[in-house]
C-alpha cells in the first residue's frame, strides 16, 4: 500500500483564496491511477483552508463565537476542494470514497488524538482509495482545531506501514533555503535528523499547520512507520507516477 500526501502548495494556489489548479489536479490524479497500487491519499487544504482559518486563529481553538461561522466556511471550503480531488480520481478511473476528519478525528490540544481507522481499512481492502483532508475538527481541551494533512499521515502511515510514503510538494525536494526567495539555496538529497537543526524555521504565507521547519519534522516521524519515504515536485509531469513505482527521480529522501 501506497501513502500519498498531495500538498496544497500543489493543487491550490496558496496566495489567493478558493483557487484550485485544476490542471495539475486532474493530471496526477492519472498518474495514480496509472499506477494501478492500492493507495490512501491525503491532501492538504491549501488557500481552501488556510486563509479564513489563519484569520479567525481556528488552530488555537475556540475562544469567540464569531469563529464558529469562520470554522463553518472553513468546512465548507474544503469540502468544496476535496470533491474536486475525489472527482478527478473518480473521472480517472480511480473509485474514491471521501472520510472527512469533522467527523472521524478529535484532537486534543492540537493534536491528533483519535482517528476511526478502521473505516480506512474497511474501505481499502474493498477496493476504493479512501481520500482524507485536512479539516477543522473537534478538541477535546479546545472546543475546535484545525487537523492538518501531515497528521493525518503520521496516524495512517502507523496503522498501515506503508510500503512507500510520497509527498507532493510545489518544488523539487527539502532545501537548504526558501528556492523561493532564495534562488541560490541547494535541495538536499536526504534529510534526517542532523540536517533538519540547520535548516530555516520560516514561511511564505498563511499557514495554520506550521512551517516546512515544522512538517519535515512530522515527515521524519511518519517515515519510521514506512518504507521508502521522500519529498518530490508534484509540478512536475510524471514525478509522482515515477515515484509510485519506485523509480529514481529528483527528489529529497526522508531518512530515519
Amino acid at each position: 500500500m501506497m501513502l500519498v500526501k498531495l500538498g496544497g502548495s500543489v493543487i491550490t494556489d496558496k496566495m489567493n483564496y478558493r483557487t484550485l489548479r485544476e490542471d495539475v489536479l486532474f493530471r496526477l490524479a492519472g498518474e495514480l491511477a496509472r499506477s494501478e497500487e492500492s493507495v490512501i491519499l491525503v491532501h492538504g487544504a491549501g488557500s481552501f483552508g488556510h486563509v479564513i482559518a489563519a484569520r479567525h486563529q481556528l488552530q488555537n481553538g475556540y475562544n469567540d463565537p464569531s469563529q464558529l461561522m469562520a470554522a463553518a466556511q472553513v468546512m465548507e471550503d474544503v469540502r468544496t476542494l476535496n470533491l474536486a480531488v475525489t472527482s478527478a480520481l473518480n473521472r480517472s478511473g480511480l473509485p474514491a470514497v471521501s472520510l472527512p476528519p469533522s467527523a472521524l478525528v478529535e484532537l486534543r490540544e492540537g493534536r491528533l488524538d483519535r482517528l476511526e481507522l478502521g473505516v480506512f481499512r474497511r474501505y481499502l481492502d474493498l477496493g476504493m482509495v479512501p481520500v482524507t483532508f485536512g479539516d477543522v475538527a473537534l478538541d477535546s481541551r479546545r472546543g475546535l482545531g484545525i487537523c492538518s494533512g501531515d497528521q493525518l499521515m503520521e496516524s495512517l502511515a502507523r496503522e498501515f506501514a506503508p510500503r512507500r510514503i510520497i509527498f507532493c510538494s510545489d518544488v523539487d525536494g527539502v532545501f537548504t533555503d526558501d528556492p523561493v526567495v532564495h534562488p541560490e539555496a541547494r535541495m538536499l538529497e536526504a534529510v534526517d535528523r542532523e540536517t533538519l537543526s540547520s535548516l530555516p524555521r520560516s514561511q511564505r504565507c498563511a499557514d495554520v499547520t506550521g512551517s516546512i521547519f515544522g512538517k519535515i519534522e512530522t515527515m521524519l516521524r511518519i517515515a519510521a512507520h514506512g518504507g521508502d519515504s521522500m519529498v518530490i515536485n508534484g509540478l512536475a509531469p510524471g514525478r509522482l507516477a515515477a515515484a509510485l513505482k519506485g523509480e529514481k527521480v529528483p527528489g529529497t529522501r526522508v531518512v530515519v
